[in-house]
């Protein structure tokens, strides 16, 4: 099944201890099509302007990534810029152009209307609502957003998660949006607003997924080498998403089986800068991934002699 997937598209400029990299692709669709295409097909809804060097799209084409969607206006594309320290997990914005982004309104081509997996990337809580009243009638709705719209969208951000059934957040975003500094409280209110699964991401800490009475953790990959954590967020999405839209299943199993995938993707998207890694992932490389996570947490505990 195809998933939709409407956010941004960017040119970044990133710096760690590790290296820098300069007009990047980058932006929440181009890492969640990175990943997800390596499940299912992927249609993209975006804005970029005339300079934007759209022979760097050509691995996603082929990847059974459709640009249809895809406008090109005058004008700048979205450019952003960031400098991470050393331990990775602080980060200071260098600038943020956002050009013809600005006044980016999405419109879905008909060809798009049927999809039945959506992901709403990080844009205004009003235009993710518009987003879904072009849509017939969604099998699963996913969505993701941050502090910027907590703080100046609320109620239009309320009245899109009463429409969704996931919603992607970090855990500053939920404590956040819940007024509640205690993650599993913080779970029942957010649930309460509408979306029936939560995804908080703790970053370098994992993923914790709240689920009816379920709570699922996933931990973040132990790696040697990391160079850049731009897009894990927007790789896991697309991981997550990815799988439920293979297999076609949403029931509780298969949302902790996503889990791992969006994971096992995120993990790859650190090992590079942009979507180095994530261009040329072969599915035996996806695979052992998802079964060093479950190695990693599998024990037999009925054994334990306690």
């Amino acid at each position: 099944m195809s998933i939709l997937v409407v956010g941004s598209i960017a040119l970044d400029h990133v710096e760690t201890p590790f290296g820098s990299v300069k007009d990047a692709l980058g932006g929440s669709t181009i890492y969640f099509g990175a990943a997800a295409s390596y499940f299912a097909p992927v249609r993209v809804v975006g804005v970029v302007g005339d300079d934007f060097p759209h022979h760097q799209l050509e691995f996603l084409k082929k990847r059974r990534v459709d640009f249809q969607g895809l406008e090109t206006k005058p004008g700048k594309t979205f450019r952003w810029g960031g400098r991470y320290d050393f331990d990775l997990n602080s980060r200071t914005t260098l600038f943020t152009d956002l050009n013809v982004f600005e006044n980016f309104k999405p419109t879905i081509p008909d060809a798009y209307r049927d999809s039945e997996f959506v992901f709403l990337g990080n844009i205004a809580p009003d235009l993710q609502m518009d987003v879904l009243k072009q849509i017939h009638s969604p099998k699963l709705v996913a969505l993701d957003t941050m502090n910027y719209w907590i703080e100046g969208s609320l109620s239009d951000l309320r009245k899109t998660l009463k429409k969704i059934h996931v919603l992607l957040l970090n855990d500053s975003e939920a404590r956040q949006l819940a007024q509640e500094p205690n993650l599993v409280k913080a779970s029942r209110v957010i649930r309460k607003m509408g979306p029936e699964v939560l995804v908080i991401k703790k970053g370098e800490h994992g993923a914790l997924m709240f689920i009816g009475d379920t709570v699922f953790w996933a931990p973040a990959f132990p790696l040697e080498t990391i160079f850049d954590p731009t897009g894990a967020g927007d790789t896991f999405a697309g991981g997550f998403m990815g799988y439920l839209a293979k297999i076609g299943d949403v029931t509780g199993e298969a949302y902790k089986r996503a889990l791992i995938f969006g994971s096992a993707l995120a993990s790859f998207c650190v090992e590079s800068f942009s979507v180095g890694r994530l261009k040329n992932l072969t599915p035996e490389e996806i695979r052992d991934r998802f079964k060093a996570f479950w190695l990693m947490t599998n024990f037999d505990y009925l054994n334990s002699g306690f």
